[in-house]
């Protein structure tokens, strides 16, 4: 969307987790809380399957469910300055909290379409992993001894694989159930180690609109 007007520069923090998470974005002060629920899903990575709550100056504003304040207000309305804080939850039973700050409020660049995403770090958590807690626990895991024992017992399979004549065998003949299983828990570790974050996908979701589904709960 082009915009005219203000743009305000948000820094956007998940708490609760090291290495830090975070994201620079960049909105316009016409776009209501609803509209940046779906700019902060797509820029944190999260898909819009729960709840979420604003809050800003001592008052909560969120998904109709939760019976708050409407999130169809306009950024505006709330006067932001330099520095401000303010907090966006997501997911009332994980409790993904996200500390949003000012960092300005300038004039719109007319050649410039808005949401922009010009920074980032980490990769998002994966929806339903248990919260911060529950995420940590799973990220040490995927990089702790059991994980190197399925590889140990991945490596030791194909060795034998290769000391075996197999030419008249699939793949389905020589894999065993213990090196099924092992494999099946080195895929389930993937989203819980080192992820990179892109600015790049980031912004063709943008340019794509899909900030605007996301808007909208994704249920079911």
């Amino acid at each position: 969307m082009d915009a005219l007007g203000e743009i305000i520069q948000l820094k956007v923090r998940l708490l609760g987790i090291s290495p830090m998470i975070w994201r620079r974005a960049m909105v316009p002060t016409t776009m209501t809380l609803h509209e940046l629920h779906g700019v902060l899903q797509v820029a944190m990575g999260w898909e819009s399957i729960h709840l979420y709550a604003f809050d800003i100056y001592a008052v909560q504003y969120g998904s109709f469910e939760l019976m708050m304040g409407s999130p169809r207000v306009p950024l505006a309305q709330f006067s932001f300055r330099k520095n401000g804080k303010f907090s966006y939850t997501y997911d009332m039973g994980d409790g993904w909290v996200h500390e949003i700050r000012i960092e300005s409020v300038s004039a719109a660049d007319p050649k410039q379409s808005y949401p922009l995403c010009v920074g980032g770090s980490g990769a998002c958590p994966p929806e339903e992993c248990g919260g911060p807690q529950g995420y940590l626990e799973r990220r040490d895991e995927a990089d702790g001894y059991g994980a190197w024992q399925d590889f140990g017992v991945m490596a030791e399979w194909l060795d034998d694989l290769i000391k075996r004549d197999t030419t008249d065998l699939t793949v389905r003949d020589v894999l065993t159930d213990e090196v099924e299983a092992a494999m099946q828990r080195v895929v389930a570790r993937e989203p819980y180690q080192a992820g990179k974050f892109s600015r790049k996908l980031v912004n063709q979701a943008f340019r794509d609109g899909r900030h605007r589904d996301l808007m909208h709960q994704q249920f079911g």
